[in-house]
């Protein structure tokens, strides 16, 4: 059995999304924000961060994005990522590293602006800057969904549900509406999945 360190509002969320949707057992552990995480976990996550999935065999692992490739890997039955020699393979693979590399960190510096200034009022100016980096990212994302139905495409992936976490994350959520409509498109279908619907209840993204 899995057993999964998440807590609500975080990139828990797609890890959750993946582990119900391979049908895989795991134990849920939440690490509550603001509070120092005891030691026993700061083993596994040296950061303190969350996901972090501790696998069967007793190895653990975090980055959300790493985790959920290799829930794909393994429950391969699930689909929720196109298989090696797949023609989707590659789409999946630049998507994941581009949200991941690219959105989720200017993600963070919109909401934890502080962190990456040392100027007393350098914050405001860290979180803009952020807010157009993450706009940007989702107006090529938008594109690259013109001519297909999901990012890796004819199959929804765990691809598109980290694309629903992070348009849920942007300061204005129902933004995709109106200046990306692929994504508002790609989201709409997502939000109407059983087991994304009752994950929201607990992480209410939307």
């Amino acid at each position: 059995m899995y057993k999964l360190y998440s807590r609500a509002g975080s990139g828990g969320f797609v890890v959750e999304a993946a582990l119900e949707l391979a049908g895989a057992p795991f134990e849920r552990i939440d690490v509550v924000k603001g509070i120092d995480p005891d030691e026993q976990f700061r083993k596994i996550s040296p950061l303190g961060q969350v996901p972090t999935l501790v696998l069967p065999d007793g190895n653990s692992m975090t980055e959300s994005a790493a985790i959920c490739q290799l829930i794909a890997e393994r429950h391969s039955h699930a689909r929720l990522a196109p298989v090696p020699d797949a023609s989707g393979r590659a789409e999946f693979l630049r998507w994941s590293a581009f949200m991941t590399s690219v959105m989720y960190p200017a993600v963070l510096r919109i909401y934890y602006a502080q962190r990456y200034t040392t100027h007393a009022e350098g914050a405001e100016a860290v979180k803009a800057a952020a807010i157009a980096e993450v706009d940007r990212g989702f107006g090529i994302l938008d594109a690259a969904l013109e001519t297909k139905q999901w990012l890796a495409g004819e199959h929804m992936s765990i691809a598109d549900i980290y694309l629903l976490m992070l348009a849920h994350w942007h300061p204005e959520p129902r933004k995709a509406e109106s200046a990306w409509p692929n994504i508002a498109r790609v989201c709409a279908m997502l939000r109407d999945v059983p087991v994304l619907k009752d994950l929201n209840v607990r992480h209410e993204l939307w």
